[in-house]
């Protein structure tokens, strides 16, 4: 029996004459038997070629891996699934993004239990990808922690005399991110730009690897780890090719050493209180609504109670104070080099919105980390309380005939506090941007796009390519509104947008919108009303048929038979 610190688990897999055979196949993988008899520690690798999010990866994988080794500890790595939202964006492979997210936990569950580790490093770029791998964390119950691959450097667009319209060869250059490119493409579409001009976003967004560089959802799930407590506060936040971020990632093997050899496990970490420092965090950074649906499914996973109600609550008490695009000026390494979370958290604690009491990996509170931060002098990305963006936060949950169960809308990125319009009906999201960029699209409509749900997509894809050609139309960009009951970005400012639960394919109020109906968001009631009679409404219900789900075996088959409503955090059961 072993009684090295923080061997526990691994005793089992490795101790032992009875052993003597898994030793022999670990060793044949290059394995010594020092390696052996020490903690085994899982690194969980998200990384693929497939996109910037996490192209560098392995990098950091062995970056963790040194660290574990001079702390004494073995790193195992292993692989996992990832999607592209960004790549697969407007096409039926978004579909298999939310899809992933729980098939990220699963598989991190299965490899984790099957080895018996006695801790666990979760390394993360993209948008499913962190929650995945907290869910993973909170399922699993081990010593581990979650390591964002960090941010991607902005790139640098020649633009015109306008100072903001791709010019290819023109001497003013500006940041872009893929925000850009997206809007690039409605402009496109819409015949703003030239093919060229179109070209030179597309080949000047990206300049290497790193996740989307805006408070979308990696980034804004990223900052929600380190509220959490589950991911090392400023470490998480080091860009993907900062120099620092070998020695960052070196650090976070060392804490998962630490954390092995004192024992503290996920659900000492995650607890209702950090769950609420996580949504006053994601509500005074302006953050992606996304972070409504993976909090809650975390929250699902430690039966801890979450609600939509919940974040209306934190949010309606937390000023809105970071300049983050999509709807401000600046980028996630503008956050980091401001002071990054030390310094939200630290105003937060000042203005009594954080409990910051429970313990996080680093091994302090939260209330600790913030007495630590160092924030840049006459940085304008976090602003202060007595000019914040404004005076509620980023998010709005709605309830009403067309969302009993809740609706989230950003407000973030718009100053429309009310809007009714004539209900557009398309039963998919390709409909929809066909429409859009046939011109068919009218000033004040209420776009309506369902069937995207989780269960009836499945996988609720994402309408960024819709919502990016109506940002590429002037006329249309600050003047409609979209309803969907798949997701909506975030990504696209000045739009009003909510998805709503139940989807149609369960019958939800949104499947008897018909064309015409007039639709109206009242944020400052926090209501959305479909204005027909409520009896018009049952009596269009009960003629309304789930659709065919088009899968009928596989992953896709699977996940619409077992996944919850996106009230519940679409969770597979």
């Amino acid at each position: 029996m072993s009684n090295v610190p923080g061997k526990k688990n691994s005793i089992a897999l490795t101790e032992g004459p009875n052993r003597a055979a898994a030793r022999a196949m670990l060793r044949g993988v290059g394995f010594t038997k020092e390696d052996l008899h020490k903690p085994i520690i899982g690194i969980a690798n998200t990384w693929t070629e497939i996109g910037p999010c996490n192209y560098h990866l392995r990098d950091i994988a062995e970056a963790v891996k040194q660290g574990v080794r001079e702390a004494g500890g073995t790193p195992m790595e292993f692989n996992t699934v990832t999607i592209s939202d960004g790549i697969t964006m407007g096409t039926e492979g978004m579909k298999a993004s939310l899809i992933s997210r729980d098939m990220i936990a699963d598989s991190i569950e299965l490899v984790a239990r099957g080895n018996s580790f006695d801790g666990l490093v979760c390394i993360a770029g993209c948008d499913k990808n962190m929650p995945g791998a907290v869910m993973a964390l909170a399922r699993l119950d081990i010593p581990g922690l979650m390591l964002y691959g960090g941010s991607i450097a902005p790139g640098h667009m020649h633009v015109g005399a306008d100072g903001k319209t791709p010019e290819p060869g023109a001497k003013k250059e500006i940041d872009i991110t893929i925000q850009q490119v997206f809007e690039a493409i409605g402009a496109h579409a819409a015949g703003k730009i030239t093919d060229a001009q179109l070209e030179e976003a597309e080949a000047t967004a990206c300049p290497g690897p790193g996740a989307c560089g805006g408070q979308f959802t990696a980034n804004t799930m990223a900052m929600a780890g380190e509220f959490l407590g589950i991911s090392p506060i400023q470490i998480t936040g080091v860009p993907a090719m900062s120099k620092e971020k070998h020695a960052a990632s070196r650090e976070a093997g060392r804490l998962v050493m630490d954390l092995a050899r004192s024992g503290l496990k996920p659900s000492q970490i995650l607890t209702r209180e950090s769950l609420e420092d996580a949504i006053a965090a994601v509500c005074a950074s302006g953050g992606s609504t996304n972070a409504v649906l993976h909090l809650i499914a975390i929250a699902h996973e430690l039966a801890i109670p979450l609600a939509m109600d919940d974040f209306d609550i934190i949010s309606e008490k937390t000023p809105f104070i970071c300049d983050l695009q999509p709807g401000g000026k600046y980028v996630a390494r503008d956050y980091q080099d401001a002071g990054g979370s030390r310094v939200l958290a630290q105003r937060l604690i000042d203005k009594k919105l954080l409990h910051g009491n429970t313990p996080t990996v680093t091994g302090k509170t939260l209330r600790e980390e913030a007495a630590a931060a160092h924030e840049t002098p006459g940085q304008p990305v976090i602003r202060t309380w007595d000019n914040a963006l404004k005076a509620t936060g980023g998010l709005v949950i709605l309830k009403g005939n067309l969302a009993p169960e809740g609706c989230v809308v950003k407000v973030a990125g718009h100053e429309r506090v009310y809007h009714q319009g004539t209900a557009r009906v398309f039963d998919s999201e390709d409909l929809c941007f066909a429409a859009v960029e046939a011109g068919k699209i009218n000033p004040n409509d209420v776009l309506v796009i369902r069937y995207e749900g989780p269960r009836g997509g499945p996988g609720m894809r994402e309408m960024l390519a819709v919502t990016a050609a109506i940002k590429g139309i002037p006329e249309l960009s600050e003047t409609v509104a979209l309803l969907t009951d798949g997701r909506f970005s975030g990504a696209t400012r000045g739009l009003m947008a909510g998805h709503v639960a139940p989807e149609a394919q369960l019958g939800g109020p949104i499947a008897a919108v018909h064309e015409g109906d007039l639709i109206t968001f009242d944020i400052k009631n926090r209501e959305l009303r479909l204005e027909v009679p409520a009896e018009e409404i049952a009596k269009r219900l009960k003629t309304v048929k789930p659709r065919e789900i088009p899968y009928k075996r596989g992953v896709f088959a699977k996940y619409a038979a077992s996944v919850s409503s996106a009230s519940e955090g679409a969770v597979t059961t």
